[in-house]
Parts: C-alpha cells; structure tokens; sequence
C-alpha cells in the first residue's frame, strides 16, 4: 500500500504525513515537490525500504511506516506554515517540538497623545506615532512599573484634561495635566528621560539601590526585598556581550547547539548597538542531523514574529545556513508587509555575535543537565513501555457535588516542577464521571493549537477513562501517551493516603499494582493529587458563587425548581442575566420572568 501511495503522489507543493500500522502520526514534513521529497527518503531496489542517505533516527521512524497522506498547498509558504501548525497540535514522534510559541510583551507609548504614557501591548496597536521597545522574554510589567515609580508620567489611562487631579498627584507621582500643571514641552522631557532609561536600563540601578538601602535602614524589609528583586531583574536584562559593536544598528541573533544528546537555540535582541534581550529553550534529542537544524530555525522564526505582532526590527542574523531560510524570510516579509532579511554571516563582526550566541547555546545545555535529571524519566518510559520521555505532563481530574458546581481541572507538569502558567479550568454541563472527562478532554484537544499537547497525559480514574483518552488522543492525531491512576477502595470508597494509598496504574499495556513504597507510583499520585486539589479549589469557588447568585433569585420569589430550569438551560447565572424577557418567558413563565427583569434588571 504504501509504495502505491508514493507513487501516486503529485509533483505539487504541500505536507505529507507518516502513520505506524496503528494510525499514529509519526512524522509531518513540508515540500516544494511532494513527490521528488517523499520519493527522496526511500530507496526501491529491490525492495521498498530507507534511504542510506536518512540518519539513523529517521530510518527508525521509516521502518514503522504504513501509510502517508498528504496536503497539497498553493504554494511552499504555505506548506511550510501548515508544517510548523501541525508540529504545534500534534507533536508527533519523529518532530522537533520547541514548546516556546508564546507571543512575547513590547512596551510601547503612542507619541500622537497630548501627554502620552506607556503600556504593555503583544499585538500592533493602531497609530502613526507608535514607539516600541522589546520583546520583554521576561520582567515587562516590572520595568513598566519601575518607570511609573521613577518618573512623573500620566499613571491612569483616564486621565482628561480638565478633570479633577486623583491620588497620583497627592503622593508626588504625577504633575497632574488634567490641571494644566504642566506644559507639554516640560513632559515631553519627562517621557523623553522614561524612553532613554528603557534603552538603557541599567541607568535606574542607582536611584532604585539608594531607595532600597533607606528602606532596609528603616527596617522596611519587605520593600527593600522587593526593590532588591527589581535590581537583579535590570541587571539580566541588560545582557551584556563582550564585543563592541559600535553601531546603533537593530537587529537579532538566532543560533542552534547540539552537546550529548539535546539541543539549544538562543535568540537575542539588539537594539542601538546593545543586547537588550535573551531568550533559550533546550530540547531532548537523539541523532541530531542538519535538517533537524534547518526545522529549528524555521519553528523559531515563524513563532518569533507572529501576525499583527509589533515589529522592531526586520534584520535577523542566523549562526548557520539552512534550506529554507529565503523562503523563511518571504513568508515574514508578506505577514508583516516590509521586508525581512534572514541573513548568514561568514565572515566580520555579526559572525562573531553568532559565534557568541551559539557558546551560550552550549553553556545552557550543560546547565541544563546539571539541574535536570532524566533517568527517572527514562525508567518511567521504560516500565511502562511508553513512546515518549514523558517530559511534560499533563494531569486531568473533575469535581462536583451531587451533580452542582461540576467543573474539569488540568494541571501541567515538566522536570522543573508545576506549570501554574499552564493550568487549566472549565465549566462543564455533563452528569457523570466518564462525560464530564470526555467534555473536558475535548475542550483540551480542540486547544492544541494555543497549547501543545504535552509527552503524556495522567487521567484520574480507571481503564474505562483510560480507554476514553487513549480514544480522544487517537482521533486527534496527537502523540500522546496516556495512563490512568485509580484510587484504592476501602468500604467502597476512594481512599487517600500519602504514601500509603494502593493505587492502580492503568496503561495500554495492561494494570500495573505496585508498592506503596515506588517512587513511581508515589510521582503519579503526586500529580493526581495536585489534580485533585486544584480541581476542588476551582470547583469551591464555582459552587460559592452559584449559591450566592441562586439566593439572588431566591429573594426575587423565584422557586428552586425554576431556578434550576433556567441554569440546565443557559448552563450560567451570568447567561441567565444577559438572555431576553420573551425567552426567560418561554421557560418560566411571564409572572416569574418579570421578578427577575424588573427587580433585577
């Protein structure tokens, strides 16, 4: 079947995909010819089977080849952005996932405005004056506040002239405008001192430094502490690289290392001659290749500079040559409407910045494996004969009571510990344990394009919740590992008790019963456990909330049984207020629609 499949590809731009026997993604890829590219991995004398040419990891994902498909596009920009898409929501096996495609904060102040003040943006904002500084990888609404401390700007959005002069004025941090305290020639010279501490952000240092040592000498520690963590946050971003560029030049960096088995690429910003920003990710990976190389700068370049974001520079110089860095290149200058050059230096000054830039490349991978330990992971992997080194995780629990205040709860999970930034909640409608995982798991799935998928997800309950993800996961295409963890039962009740508890582990492989002692039961308690809490915090406030808005409705004379009525219908109080007299009518009747309209409304 499959060479047939190959044959009859066309000679067309688009994305091909692997599958095993199984239907699971291995692989997606981008070509400028679909068929000369797939037809590129093979050889078919005398039999169908890889290339020599392939590396060793790629010829192991071609042995487990069954079937491809594949997408034709109009053109190979397009196949290459439907490429990167598609790593993104489905992670499969044989891809390189960065993980980092957040869209990054620029401060900006818009120069059009009679006493103008600045403002944390991540997309363009609309204006002929406009002025940005960033991306900020870390620290923006800190220098925000930093400069709103330091220097008399307009601190409120509303503030008008003509109005009344608010608190700010009062405490000596605003000259007040709105009073016509002051010209606009004195507080352009104002914003002026604002924008040049922005490009040079270790010029706040001092002042902030003797404001600390006052409130530490006034044994006002905790203000003190916090003007400390200020300072540090102005050092590193300063980032400082020994060599002088002697130019007022914007441009960024990008360079890719490889050191014992992972990969690091750094980006960095310079803006007027200096670096005013870095940014890195490491990633595990074997039998590193120079296509993996070229998939690394393309995910970087098209995440760093997404549609409508501001742009501050249009010059990107790259530490290594990679195919489709031209084709990169028309892809960001049609997005953003100017032109983009992703440049390869060979020789001069911006290769040495390259070459600095790869150096720290390697200096993060091996800081990262000083802090980071993966043979656990790896014995996980192995015991439980998993596809993937379960790196990020992903743990699922619901709650509720007797069918009030249900809600779903995901919590996400790396070897650095809890990713609170990635948590997840939902409100869901369904009556059981089993729907209410498969409407939450669905809201999961149907976000992969904001969030990636994680290496695994953990699912609180037994194989016929194991059997749903493992289903939910199949039918998106993502590469997931599942497992579930049932709670032991005691007087037929889920039982709790660190370390103590003899759980379940329930895998495709089949029902794992191990210690209470194993540490890797005690790990996979250990997220369902945070599961679990988080989804009862969540689902506490939900029910706090819908009983003090049902004794709203209550007091309006509206009976249980209509109250009840209206939330299976809009499945919210905040819907039951913003629907229509005619249809609240429909439900409940007029008599009891006009207590809630016109006492309420």
């Amino acid at each position: 079947m499959l060479l047939n499949e190959i044959k009859s590809l066309p000679n067309s731009p688009g994305v091909y995909e692997y599958f095993d026997k199984n239907g699971k993604l291995l692989y997606v890829g981008k070509a400028k010819n679909l068929k000369n590219r797939v037809r590129s991995y093979f050889s078919f004398t005398p039999n169908l089977e890889p290339s020599k040419r392939v590396s060793l990891r790629i010829k192991n994902m071609l042995l487990q080849v069954e079937h491809l498909d594949y997408i034709v596009t109009k053109s190979e920009a397009d196949a290459l952005i439907l490429e990167n898409s598609f790593i993104k929501q489905l992670n499969p096996k044989y891809n390189i996932l960065l993980r980092d495609d957040k869209t990054y904060p620029y401060i900006y102040i818009d120069l059009n405005d009679e006493f103008p003040r600045f403002d944390i943006t991540r997309k363009v904002i609309k204006g002929s004056h406009i002025k940005y500084f960033g991306p900020y990888f870390k620290g923006a609404k800190e220098i925000l506040e930093i400069l709103y401390n330091e220097f008399k700007l307009v601190q409120k959005k509303s503030c008008i002239k003509g109005k009344k002069s608010c608190l700010f004025y009062q405490i000596d941090r605003c000259h007040a405008p709105c009073e016509g305290n002051i010209s606009k020639l004195e507080y352009k010279k104002i914003v002026n001192e604002a924008i040049y501490a922005l490009k040079n952000p270790t010029s706040l240092i001092p002042p902030l430094t003797d404001k600390m040592l006052n409130h530490a000498k006034n044994e006002n520690y905790e203000q003190a502490a916090n003007l400390r963590d200020k300072i540090e946050l102005l050092k590193n971003i300063d980032t400082k690289i020994k060599l002088d560029l002697a130019s007022l030049e914007h441009f960024d960096v990008i360079s890719v290392a490889e050191f014992k088995g992972f990969i690091c690429y750094v980006m960095l910003n310079i803006r007027e001659g200096k670096v005013i920003n870095s940014k890195y990710s490491v990633v595990n990976l074997k039998d590193f290749t120079q296509h993996d190389l070229g998939e690394i700068y393309k995910q970087v370049l098209i995440d760093s500079y997404p549609l409508n974001s501001p742009i501050t520079t249009t010059k990107i110089y790259v530490n290594d040559d990679f195919l489709d860095r031209e084709l990169v290149g028309e892809i960001l200058t049609s997005r953003h409407d100017k032109k983009f050059q992703i440049i390869h230096p060979k020789i001069g000054q911006k290769r040495k910045i390259c070459q600095v830039a790869y150096e720290n490349a390697k200096l993060n991978i091996k800081k990262h494996l000083k802090t980071h330990d993966y043979e656990f992971l790896k014995e996980i992997k192995e015991y439980f004969k998993l596809s993937n080194l379960p790196i990020n995780i992903e743990a699922f629990d619901n709650s509720h009571i007797q069918g009030n205040a249900i809600v779903g709860a995901m919590i996400a999970y790396n070897e650095s510990g809890f990713l609170k930034q990635n948590y997840r909640h939902a409100h869901l409608k369904a009556n059981n344990d089993y729907d209410q995982m498969s409407e939450f798991l669905n809201l999961r799935v149907n976000r992969f394009g904001k969030l990636s998928p994680p290496d695994l997800w953990v699912i609180d309950g037994g194989k016929a919740l194991l059997d749903l993800a493992i289903l939910m996961v199949e039918s998106s295409g993502a590469n997931i590992d599942v497992i579930a963890i049932s709670k032991e039962k005691v007087d037929g009740k889920a039982y709790r008790s660190k370390g103590g508890a003899k759980d379940k582990i329930y895998t495709k492989q089949g029902v794992f019963n191990l210690q209470t002692d194993d540490k890797k039961l005690q790990f996979f308690q250990k997220l369902r456990d945070e599961a679990h809490r988080f989804a009862i915090s969540f689902h506490r406030k939900t029910k706090t909330k819908s009983d003090l808005e049902k004794s709203k409705l209550l007091n309006l004379g509206l009976s249980e049984a209509k109250i009840v009525k209206l939330i299976n219908y809009y499945g919210s109080f905040d819907k039951i207020y913003k629907a229509n007299f005619d249809e609240i009518s429909n439900l409940i009747g007029k008599n009891s629609a006009k207590k809630l309209f016109y006492d309420e409304k």
